[in-house]
């Protein structure tokens, strides 16, 4: 039950500058069934029959969706205070700002295997259950490193750096899924027509068990997912030391990604200074982690630091990209 004095007493200071919460028997379980039956609603009831996603649906659910992570906020802000608040946000802002390059990145997929749109969505949320439970595992994992070992911070601050300068420089223009290694061991060792059956990952074909592409598309999502993992959970890492934060953060920003998705897809063309935004945002966070050895930034300033980043680089683009012609 939630609890006036929790707000004080159980978010508490540490060395380290971030909170020490005191997790009761309940908050696992509490934030494991919110999430399961976000998923379940999605699945069942408004996404039970496929169809094309449209802009309007796409910007309500996204509402909707980011409506939930803030409530989350509240909870979180009600149970263990301030300072977890704000580090729950930290945590939601980086992991929402990086995850939009994921986005256009299943666009990519999703033109190169002609995937109809109405079955994108499905795709998708197998996707997102993959990532999330990944995600508890490479935070699990982070943390107890980070706590055994305190000079890791150092180690994951100059790596989110490096990745930071080489998504300054780089581009994946040319792209080809097809041809990457991990499409060619998945048709060496999975069974495989190259013919659709509505949205099912599975087919039979003359009594045989064979994976339809929409299972290879998701097996790129799930790389894809993991790739992006690499920078985005010592990137959060870099704002809290608590396991339930982070998760929280990760799991409400990445069940708004689909929405998001069918918002963005078709706009990386206007969005020309995001990845150039992602890049010194990633290189930021990597600074501060490697500073946080010694010294931890308040988490407001770093807030600041990160919503400024992305909105100037979203107003550059959209002030740079010139109006269709009617």
């Amino acid at each position: 039950m939630f609890s006036l004095g929790s707000l004080v007493a159980s978010g508490t200071g540490s060395s380290s500058g971030k909170v020490d919460l005191a997790i009761e028997g309940w908050h696992w379980p509490f934030l494991l069934s919110i999430l399961a039956a976000m998923l379940l609603i999605d699945i069942l009831v408004i996404h039970r029959k496929a169809h094309e996603i449209h802009a309007r649906e796409a910007a309500i659910e996204s509402i909707v969706w980011v409506s939930l992570g803030l409530l989350f906020a509240l909870v979180i802000l009600w149970e263990f205070g301030s300072a977890a608040a704000g580090e729950y946000m930290g945590g939601y802002l980086i992991e929402q700002s990086l995850s939009i390059d994921n986005v256009f990145v299943w666009a990519v997929l999703f033109a190169h295997f002609q995937v109809p749109k109405q079955y994108q969505h499905r795709v998708l949320f197998w996707g997102i259950f993959g990532a999330i439970a990944m995600r508890l595992s490479f935070i699990f994992a982070g943390i107890a490193i980070i706590n055994a070992f305190k000079a890791t911070l150092i180690i994951f601050g100059l790596f989110l750096l490096y990745s930071g300068i080489k998504l300054l420089q780089t581009h994946d223009d040319g792209f080809d899924p097809s041809k990457s290694r991990a499409m060619k061991i998945f048709h060496r060792f999975v069974p495989s027509t190259d013919t659709l059956d509505g949205q099912k990952l599975f087919t039979r074909v003359n009594g045989k068990r064979l994976a339809t592409p929409l299972l290879a598309v998701l097996v790129l999502v799930e790389i894809t997912d993991v790739i992006f993992a690499v920078d985005s959970v010592p990137a959060v890492l870099a704002v809290t030391n608590e396991q339930y934060i982070a998760f929280a953060s990760n799991a409400f920003a990445i069940l708004g990604l689909r929405s998001l998705y069918f918002l963005l897809a078709d706009m990386r063309d206007r969005f020309q200074y995001l990845q150039t935004g992602l890049g010194v945002i990633l290189a930021f966070v990597g600074v501060k982690m490697v500073l946080s050895y010694w010294w931890h930034m308040p988490i407001a300033a770093s807030l600041a630091v990160i919503a400024m980043i992305l909105v100037v680089s979203i107003v550059a683009s959209l002030r740079s990209t010139p109006t269709a012609q009617s």
